[in-house]
């Protein structure tokens, strides 16, 4: 499926938003005032999974809180969540009620898998490799689409490598929560392959992805395509 469409009127929609690995809230800094341009809510959440000291259940503690924050509307938000913050986001699905969970070039977890394991589990590096992405190189697999002045600023920012502990701990859910799903995926991603990404979502939620231009950090590369698509989950995929 190539994208999504909007099949009604457009509604105010309140976004809660789980970054990927080291859940930096940085991530969504060029979406946030997209939405919020036509009339959304968006929160970003700053999950401390660089922090040994915590674990999932504090960090899905974490977007919970955020859900409740002062001010926040009270209808169900639609979640979303990127990459390794897949793990987080069905957890948080199963604990509030939610509109719909959005699945951003995800790692899709199956129940005691740890996001360590997952990478072997999925055939990941074969996909990559199958893709023509040999080895490792973050500014070629990562920021390939963002912009220079942008990529400089955050490879010289705050280190939020992901901690051990966020990788050895298994996903807790013993299956994924009764909520709308879908899967939202880039076609220039380096780090998952479409390909790859296709093959996931249908073997493991039974999915096909939505699918839209832009790499593996698309909120940073293409904040106004991503906030269109998301516009358009929201009141309904088609």
């Amino acid at each position: 499926m190539s994208s999504a469409a909007a099949t009604g009127p457009r509604s105010m929609t309140t976004f809660l938003l789980i970054p990927g690995a080291g859940g930096h809230p940085g991530y969504w800094s060029r979406l946030v005032p997209e939405l919020e341009r036509r009339g959304h809510t968006a929160i970003p959440v700053d999950i401390p999974q660089h922090d040994e000291a915590t674990g999932i259940e504090d960090h899905v503690e974490v977007v919970l809180q955020a859900a409740k924050a002062p001010g926040t509307p009270a209808e169900p938000p639609v979640v979303v969540a990127q990459s390794m913050g897949a793990f987080i986001g069905p957890l948080v699905c199963a604990r509030i009620p939610v509109a719909q969970l959005v699945l951003l070039n995800p790692m899709i977890p199956s129940p005691g898998e740890t996001p360590g394991q997952w990478w072997g589990a999925t055939g990941s590096s074969a996909a990559r490799r199958e893709a023509g992405w040999e080895g490792f190189d973050v500014q070629r697999d990562f920021f390939h689409d963002v912009p220079d002045d942008l990529t400089a600023m955050l490879l010289e920012g705050e280190d939020r490598e992901p901690s051990d502990r966020s990788f050895a701990e298994p996903w807790p859910a013993e299956r994924w929560p009764d909520v709308p799903t879908v899967v939202l995926a880039g076609t220039d991603d380096r780090i998952f392959p479409i390909a790859f990404q296709r093959r996931v979502a249908q073997e493991r939620l039974g999915l096909t992805p939505y699918e839209m231009p832009g790499g593996h950090l698309v909120a940073l590369s293409r904040p106004v395509e991503l906030a269109d698509q998301l516009e358009a989950l929201a009141s309904g995929p088609a």
